[in-house]
């Protein structure tokens, strides 16, 4: 049996695996054994805690929970609704001042957290029933928070980023620059695109039911500026040559316990429990899929499937734009059906070879990745963005929040499209930072 052939019945089997519901890690490390024992008989087991201990043997790996404990801390506190109500107090004067707030809240929140469905769930329970109130259509308000939340995985200091750089052994630094620019943009379509729809609905742009005075604005503040330093603090120190990617974590995750506690007064032990049980949790699923995608990666690669794929698109006489178009359907696709975690760690090992041969930028490819793990995130039938959304506004259907997502959807392909025309908005300030 070919390689090309093996590979296809490995793709097949595995998303046969894992549409049945069963935990990502323990799938994926089903299938690799399954297909070692098959190939490559029982004597490939032996191979099997070497593979895993040596893939989850990185010190850059210590990062990964200190920057989910950092976002457990966060989005544990009020942190989310008064970074809303901040927002919504400066520009309610500014046309459409309720999505631009959302939409800019969603950006920072994802930022302090890197997670999508905590953005969706700490921004929406504030900003929807705000912006239905005042006259926003349910599929613009709802849509708006869902693609919203989707920046979390994007702006730095982002975990899918950490597991990119992993898989592909490119700088975390470096990735975490990348995604700034990208970052912005995509931000700048949602609310130009959140603008133009009110305006064409003839909702009321600017909202004067209250006037805040300058003292209501300054006052909240003094709350959210500490969590706004360590963010910058964190990627300062990352891009600076300051500190590696797990220091800053493990700084930023300290500083991030001791503000909550101290602004929030969330000190109790059974808060403070809370939070490090749900950040141990996701770090142990975390590196759980990172141990058993190595292996994974070595069974595809001992039988000759990785190389076989790299050899084939590369012999194909195809212009490398249209094998990019491809690869992005076929993350697209995958999106709609599994988490980035999983494939990140299952892609980016045999799509490196194939993107390196064909000439393209390791570190922009993994922000064109992002952007499509992103759309996985607003794309049915596991959008998990659009469930998070319907079980905050239950009075809302589903076909409704993905019809106001879908526009959102949009501007994630224009970026991507933007960036494929202008790759220096991902590279041009990680070679101007960091040479």
């Amino acid at each position: 049996m070919s390689p090309l052939v093996i590979g296809l019945l490995i793709f097949a089997v595995t998303t046969v695996v894992l549409a049945t519901g069963l935990p990502i890690a323990f799938g994926m490390g089903a299938v690799a054994l399954l297909f070692m024992v098959i190939f490559d008989g029982w004597s490939s087991i032996h191979f099997v805690p070497e593979t895993v201990f040596a893939g989850l043997n990185d010190f850059t790996l210590v990062s990964l929970p200190m920057f989910v404990i950092m976002g457990a801390a966060v989005a544990s506190s009020r942190a989310g609704s008064d970074l809303y109500e901040a927002l919504a107090r400066w520009l309610h004067r500014i046309p459409g001042s309720l999505v631009i707030s959302n939409i800019g809240a969603c950006a920072l929140f994802a930022a302090l957290t890197g997670s999508s469905p905590a953005t969706c769930a700490a921004i929406g329970k504030m900003g929807i029933p705000e912006m239905r109130k005042r006259g926003y259509d349910a599929d613009l308000a709802t849509g708006a928070i869902a693609a919203g939340g989707t920046l979390g995985i994007l702006i730095p200091p982002s975990i899918t980023m950490i597991l990119y750089g992993i898989a592909s052994e490119t700088s975390i630094g470096r990735l975490f620059i990348a995604g700034i620019f990208p970052g912005l943009l995509l931000m700048a379509l949602f609310m130009g695109w959140a603008l133009l729809l009110s305006w064409k609905r003839g909702t009321r742009l600017v909202d004067h039911d209250r006037i805040y005075s300058l003292k209501e604005k300054l006052e909240l503040l003094p709350r959210l500026l500490p969590f706004i330093a360590v963010i910058v603090g964190v990627v300062y120190a990352l891009y600076g040559g300051i500190a590696t990617p797990s220091e800053a974590a493990g700084v930023g995750a300290a500083l991030c316990l001791v503000m909550v506690v101290v602004i929030y007064r969330v000190w109790r032990p059974a808060d403070l429990w809370v939070i490090i049980r749900d950040g141990l949790r996701e770090s142990g699923m975390l590196l759980m899929i990172i141990g058993t995608s190595i292996l994974f990666g070595y069974m595809m690669s001992s039988l000759q499937v990785t190389q076989a794929v790299a050899a084939s698109i590369a012999d194909m006489q195809v212009n490398r734009w249209i094998v990019l178009l491809a690869i992005n359907v076929m993350l697209l696709v995958a999106g709609c059906f599994l988490p980035p975690a999983a494939i990140i760690l299952m892609t980016t090992p045999i799509l490196m070879p194939v993107i390196t041969a064909m000439g393209f930028d390791p570190i922009w490819f993994g922000v064109i990745l992002t952007i499509n793990m992103e759309l996985g995130l607003i794309t049915p039938p596991v959008g998990l963005n659009l469930f998070v959304i319907n079980g905050i506004t239950p009075d809302v259907s589903l076909g409704t929040i993905l019809r106001g997502a879908f526009p959102f959807m949009v501007c994630m392909i224009l970026a991507i499209v933007l960036l494929c025309f202008f790759p220096e908005i991902a590279t041009w300030l990680p070679q101007r930072v960091m040479g």
